[in-house]
């Protein structure tokens, strides 16, 4: 693989194909699970760790799965490495686990792994699709770790909730003064629905101002186009 191909699988998992604010995939765990930074990262993580071997299983066996049963299959292999996930995560840190609650089993069923499997595993070689589904899991990680990390500042003035549950000797980090009041619309749903929306205006605006500084800049090749369909 040379250095261009890797950088393209990077920048659109990360950046320009970001999963959560330009594919709009995966609403349910990005709204629910981000009333803090910490429910943020550990989901992505498991997704990450999903998302990497699915995609590597379905690029080794993408010659002897049959088309007409391809999602199916795609389904058991993502089921598969799900219950593995969940039993990790209920045995090391059982505290996040249930505060997680049903989104990592829900996992399966994310929209975000299936299309990454259909979209790319599916036509491309195994370590092409071992990387998409890092990179595309790491955009994830770096929207939730934000969007929680916004809710969880702007709600209580707090940063880290919960980092106790992975790692026992540390404690949340107080930001704000303590009497602060914080503010409940940015903990509950409409709030993560504002503040993803504020992200994706940032991300377009960003995206604005460098295609500005750089007329002569050819356009970003389509979704179709990377991923190998």
């Amino acid at each position: 693989m040379i250095r261009d191909e890797f950088r393209q699988i990077r920048d659109n998992g990360v950046w320009h194909q970001n999963t959560s604010l330009v594919q709009i995939l995966g609403l349910c765990p990005l709204l629910a699970v981000t009333t803090n930074l910490v429910n943020g990262v550990m989901l992505s993580l498991a997704t990450i760790i999903v998302m990497a071997i699915s995609n590597a299983a379905v690029s080794s066996l993408r010659n002897l799965i049959p088309h007409e049963i391809r999602i199916p299959v795609f389904i058991l292999i993502v089921a598969a490495l799900v219950t593995v996930v969940d039993l990790i995560f209920n045995a090391q840190f059982h505290d996040l686990y249930l505060v997680l609650g049903i989104f990592i089993p829900l996992i399966v069923t994310n929209c975000i792994v299936l299309a990454r499997v259909e979209a790319f595993a599916n036509k491309n070689p195994l370590l092409q699709s071992t990387l998409d589904g890092v990179f595309m899991g790491v955009g994830m990680l770096w929207t939730l770790a934000l969007l929680g990390g916004l809710r969880e500042l702007i709600g209580g003035g707090t940063l880290f909730s919960g980092i106790d549950m992975v790692f026992p000797a540390l404690q949340q980090l107080q930001l704000l003064p303590a009497d602060y009041p914080g503010f409940l619309l940015a903990i509950l749903p409409p709030g993560a629905f504002i503040l993803l929306g504020c992200l994706i205006a940032w991300k377009n605006w960003v995206e604005a101002r460098a295609a500005a500084r750089s007329p002569g800049r050819p356009p970003m090749p389509s979704a179709a186009v990377t991923d190998g369909a």
